[in-house]
């Protein structure tokens, strides 16, 4: 019997093999929870988003998989609505999605545009949000409701190259703690997990990503750097009954990054 036996939930953010949702979603299916995904809608004849997660997830035997743009709040309605069809009530949801556009996250921050500001804030944020709306009334309200978000230290403190989306991370963990505080008399926890430094197609679009993972495995306490393995370990935590008393909470996955004050291995004299 796993920590999630007899749970369901829906994982939104799978990518590609490589994507931290598809990690969390294999170790959550490992721990015996059914589980459901939405991905982009597609926009040409080819279904390749719709066929990437199929790819990714067939293993898992998904009860749903079904496209959610969530730039729309129609949209992420209908998906949510879809899921109750399918699925029933569930007990969480994983929201690990986060956009700027390259031009903007590449250029410093105070020279980002109004429109690619805007974009961050709405896919990176609301989105959460919304999804936190469209989702809370079809959820597990007996205390296993889970909500769970990806956020990152360059939310927290500056980390050169993250630029804009450290600006959307620090937006969306105060998002997670106002939610938190919300849906607390419903009984569902909401947290967010502020993992360390992954290869993922994502940290691609990072500036001085290499640089990133090289500091975190000098730097940290634990001298190593995470794997989108831990990850998923951490976040099956969350959503399992062990963590029923765990809400409003950054957990950093980081080996420890984020308690540091000085880089490099070396003590201070």
């Amino acid at each position: 019997m796993g920590l999630l036996t007899g749970k369901r939930g829906i994982i939104m953010g799978v990518a590609n093999e490589r994507s931290i949702a598809t990690a969390v979603a294999r170790l959550m299916h490992k721990e015996g929870a059914e589980l459901g995904f939405s991905y982009l809608p597609d926009t040409g004849e080819k279904n390749r988003n719709e066929q990437r997660v199929r790819d990714v997830t067939k293993d898992l035997k998904p009860l749903l998989i079904a496209s959610c743009d969530v730039a729309q709040d129609s949209d992420i309605q209908r998906f949510f609505a879809l899921v109750q069809e399918t699925m029933g009530k569930i007990d969480f949801v994983i929201h690990s999605i986060a956009f700027a556009p390259t031009e903007d996250l590449k250029c410093p921050t105070h020279q980002a545009s109004r429109s690619g500001f805007a974009t961050a804030m709405d896919i990176s944020v609301y989105s959460f949000l919304a999804t936190a709306r469209y989702a809370a009334p079809i959820m597990s309200q007996d205390g296993t409701g889970s909500i769970l978000a990806m956020t990152y230290f360059g939310g927290e403190k500056v980390m050169p190259g993250y630029n804009l989306m450290g600006v959307a991370k620090a937006a969306l963990d105060t998002a997670v703690k106002y939610t938190a505080f919300e849906l607390g008399a419903q009984k569902i926890r909401v947290n967010a997990i502020s993992a360390g430094p992954v290869k993922t197609l994502a940290a691609s679009a990072v500036g001085d990503f290499k640089k990133m993972l090289t500091l975190y495995e000098t730097s940290s306490p634990l001298r190593s750097n995470i794997t989108a393995e831990d990850v998923g370990a951490a976040a099956a935590f969350l959503a399992s009954d062990y963590g029923r008393m765990t809400t409003g909470e950054i957990l950093h996955v980081d080996g420890g990054y984020h308690i540091m004050g000085v880089s490099g291995g070396s003590e201070v004299k």
